[in-house]
């Protein structure tokens, strides 16, 4: 039994929703008797789920990959790469890399436990080297074997998969596919599951939040909705916090925001990438929606969710972006004053829109004005975090803290994993994973201090 003592090494690269993926594989590597190592140098195959949804994101895949290719002169026989890239760029991969031995799409990656067993290359091996299917159309189910990573009391949820919308600068529905929701009950099979396994916070993910189930249906009444599943969510014993990542500012309706208002369970924290405000910029965006959209959501968003944070993503130099569009930008960020945000300067897609779009801007000046509309952040963040000075709020410890031993590290609900900034806790010691009420006593740009003495 060959496979059985098989010796695998995953490196999981991008985003939350590719975390699920590479989780979703080492259930499987597992299930199918093959044994997980923590260095390359020690395994008999080697695993890289790989991101290409920007510049960069595609330099790092491409230089880990070549990274652990390295390790095929000592131990390992196989490497098999996986993910966006490998989606998007397969025949390239093959070509330049001949030391990858299998290459599997984003929604192939179920094939993995045929390609693991050990061998001395592709040239004796009878699976292609290249395994993407054009279309993607896989979506798991709560029966999936999953072996979870990171924090034991915080876990994502992918309920669907892929997207359906037409932004210019996005290559995501090509390397994702078309938009595919979970049932309901699967998904709160899923959540029950891991609320018995200790988990306190669930998060939501999805390429596109606020059309889940939209593939399902023409109608609320005709197909899951996220408000729905909110509620049922809400219902699951063990679970605290139900946070939700991703969402679209056209697709909110009032039912959904009835839903975040009412849910205890469901933290009052909205991620919603607006990318811009500019109505010329929004066009050449393709979002699908106005300026007046956005602010009557965030105004709409405030009014009727108590204590709501909102969190949200810009674009900046996108190609036809004016110094007149991109003030107007400014001027919104400053009254909108959304507790989080990050901006982005333009990436070029191949295959987008976008990309063949006129009246590019200068990478210089895209780079000034990420820094400066990051400045604007910073200090409404600063304020954000100084008038909550004294107040006492209900926090998520991680553990203790990589900056002191003698502190704690933890979120309040304000603060998404990997993503915000974190909250330290000094006077006293509780248990990873615990819920405790902590009194803020200092504020930086993005961080937090509190004391567990109330």
């Amino acid at each position: 039994m060959a496979a059985a003592t098989s010796r695998i090494y995953f490196v999981s690269l991008g985003c939350p929703k590719n975390q699920v993926d590479t989780e979703l594989m080492l259930g499987q590597v597992q299930a199918a008797g093959h044994s997980l190592v923590d260095a390359p140098d020690d395994a008999d195959v080697i695993v890289v789920n790989t991101c290409a949804f920007i510049d960069k994101a595609k330099e790092e895949s491409v230089d880990t990959i070549l990274e652990m290719a390295q390790f095929k002169e000592g131990a390992a026989k196989k490497l098999v790469v996986t993910g966006c890239l490998a989606q998007r760029y397969a025949d390239e991969l093959a070509k330049d890399i001949p030391e990858i031995d299998h290459i599997l799409g984003s929604s192939d990656f179920p094939s993995i436990a045929k390609v693991l067993k050990p061998g001395q290359g592709k040239k004796k091996s009878k699976l292609p080297v290249v395994q993407v299917t054009e279309t993607p159309a896989y979506i798991y189910d709560h029966d999936a074997p999953r072996v979870r990573i990171g924090q034991g009391h915080t876990a994502y949820v992918k309920i669907a998969e892929g997207c359906d919308r037409p932004c210019s600068f996005c290559i995501i529905p090509k390397l994702r596919g078309p938009q595919r929701s979970r049932a309901i009950d699967d998904i709160v099979a899923e959540v029950r599951a891991l609320g018995k396994q200790g988990v306190r916070e669930v998060n939501l993910i999805a390429q596109d939040l606020t059309r889940y189930g939209w593939d399902a249906g023409s109608s609320p009444e005709s197909r899951p909705t996220l408000a729905n599943l909110l509620r049922a969510l809400g219902k699951v014993d063990g679970i605290d916090w139900v946070r939700m990542h991703y969402t679209f500012p056209s697709a909110f309706d009032d039912d959904l925001i009835d839903a975040i208002a009412s849910e205890p369970k469901v933290v009052k924290y909205i991620d919603v990438p607006l990318q811009h405000i500019s109505d010329g910029m929004l066009k050449r965006m393709r979002r699908g929606h106005s300026s007046r959209v956005t602010r009557d959501l965030v105004k709409k968003l405030r009014e009727r969710i108590d204590n709501v944070v909102l969190r949200t993503t810009y674009i900046v130099g996108h190609p036809g972006e004016t110094d007149a569009e991109f003030d107007e930008l400014c001027e919104f960020v400053a009254e909108s004053k959304f507790d989080r945000a990050g901006a982005f300067t333009y990436s070029i897609e191949p295959g987008t829109v976008s990309a063949m779009l006129p009246n590019r801007v200068n990478p210089e000046v895209a780079e000034a004005r990420q820094q400066k509309l990051m400045e604007i952040q910073r200090q409404i963040s600063r304020a954000r975090h100084e008038a909550m000075v004294g107040k006492e709020i209900e926090v998520l410890v991680e553990g203790e803290s990589s900056e002191s031993e003698h502190l704690l590290e933890g979120r309040w609900y304000g603060q998404a994993p990997g993503i915000d900034g974190v909250t330290y806790l000094s006077d006293g010691r509780v248990p990873t994973g615990s819920l405790v009420r902590a009194r803020v006593t200092q504020a930086s740009d993005y961080d937090l201090a509190a004391s567990l003495e109330l």
